[in-house]
C-alpha cells in the first residue's frame, strides 16, 4: 500500500454529513497559526477555524469588527501551510460579504485560493441568503453562523443569549433557509438548549455549538480559552481542559531567572 493511501482520510463536506447521519459528534476548534494547527493536525480533530477571533485572542483587538481581508487570508494560509487531513473553514470577516454577490465571490475565491481554505463561514441569517447561494453555486463550501453573531454586536446590544421568546421562531426559519441555501454546516452560538436541539432536528446539516448544549451535531471552542491562556473572557459555556497560561508564565519566570543569575546557558549548552 502506498504512503499517500496510509495517510488518515481529510474530513470533507460529505464527512460532516455522514457524522450527522450517524449520529457521531463532529469537533472543531480555532486555529490561527501553523505552530498550533500542526497539533491539531496531528489530533482527531475533524476541522479547524480561522476565525475573525484571532482579533480579540492574537492580535489584540477589542472585537472581531476590525479584521481585515487581508488578515483573514495570512493567517488561513499559516495554518493550510501544516494541514491536510482537517477540514479547514476561514471566517469572512466584517462587511467582506454583505455589499453585493460580486463582493462575497471574489473575497471568498481569495480565502480558497490565496488562503487554502476548504470552506468559509459567514454569519447572519434571510439578509445573506443569496450571498451563500452565490458561493455555494460557484463551488464555494459555506458554513453558516446564527445566533450570538460577533460581527452584530453593536446591533446586538452586547454578548448576550440569542433565540429565546419570539425570536425562537425567527431563528428556526432562517436556519432552514441557510441549508436551503446549500450551507454545509450551520454554528449556533448562545442559543437556548431546547431551541438549539430544536434546530438541529429540523435541518439536514450539521449544526455546530458553542454556547447551545449538548444536543448539537458538533461543538466549537476557541483554541486559546480551552487551554487557559490568560484572558478576561470567562463564559459559562467555556471548559478550560489545561492551564497553559500559568505553564508559560512559570517557564518564563525561570528562564529569565537564569539568565540573570548567570546559570544559563551552561556548559551543556555552549560549543567548545
Amino acid at each position: 500500500m502506498s504512503k499517500h493511501n496510509d495517510q488518515p482520510a481529510r474530513v470533507t463536506v460529505k464527512t460532516l454529513l455522514k457524522r450527522k447521519e450517524d449520529g457521531q459528534k463532529i469537533t472543531m476548534l480555532t486555529c490561527y497559526d501553523a505552530a498550533f494547527a500542526g497539533i491539531l493536525e496531528k489530533s482527531t480533530l475533524d476541522m479547524i477555524l480561522v476565525g475573525d477571533s484571532m482579533g480579540n485572542v492574537v492580535l489584540g483587538m477589542k472585537d472581531t469588527i476590525t479584521v481585515t481581508m487581508d488578515q483573514m487570508v495570512h493567517h488561513t494560509a499559516a495554518v493550510a501551510r501544516v494541514t491536510s487531513r482537517v477540514m479547514l473553514v476561514a471566517d469572512m470577516p466584517f462587511m467582506s460579504y454583505n455589499i453585493s454577490l460580486e463582493q462575497s465571490l471574489i473575497n471568498a475565491t481569495r480565502l480558497i485560493q490565496e488562503g487554502g481554505a476548504h470552506a468559509v463561514k459567514v454569519e447572519g441569517g434571510t439578509a445573506i441568503v443569496p450571498q451563500v447561494r452565490a458561493m455555494v453555486q460557484a463551488g464555494i463550501p459555506v458554513v453558516g453562523h446564527l445566533g450570538l453573531t460577533p460581527q452584530s454586536i453593536h446591533t446586538l446590544g452586547g454578548y448576550k443569549v440569542q433565540g429565546r421568546g419570539d425570536e425562537a421562531q425567527k431563528m428556526i426559519r432562517e436556519a432552514k433557509e441557510l441549508a436551503e441555501a446549500g450551507v454545509c454546516a450551520l454554528v449556533l452560538e448562545l442559543v437556548p438548549q431546547g431551541l438549539a436541539k430544536e434546530i438541529s432536528a429540523a435541518i439536514k446539516v450539521p449544526t455546530i455549538g458553542i454556547g447551545a448544549g449538548p444536543d448539537t451535531d458538533g461543538q466549537v471552542l476557541v483554541l486559546h480559552d480551552m487551554l487557559g491562556f490568560p484572558s478576561e473572557f470567562s463564559p459559562k459555556f467555556l471548559k478550560r481542559y489545561a492551564t497553559l497560561g500559568e505553564t508559560i508564565a512559570a517557564a518564563v519566570a525561570q528562564y529569565d531567572l537564569e539568565v540573570k543569575g548567570g546559570s544559563f546557558p551552561s556548559a551543556e549548552h555552549s560549543f567548545q
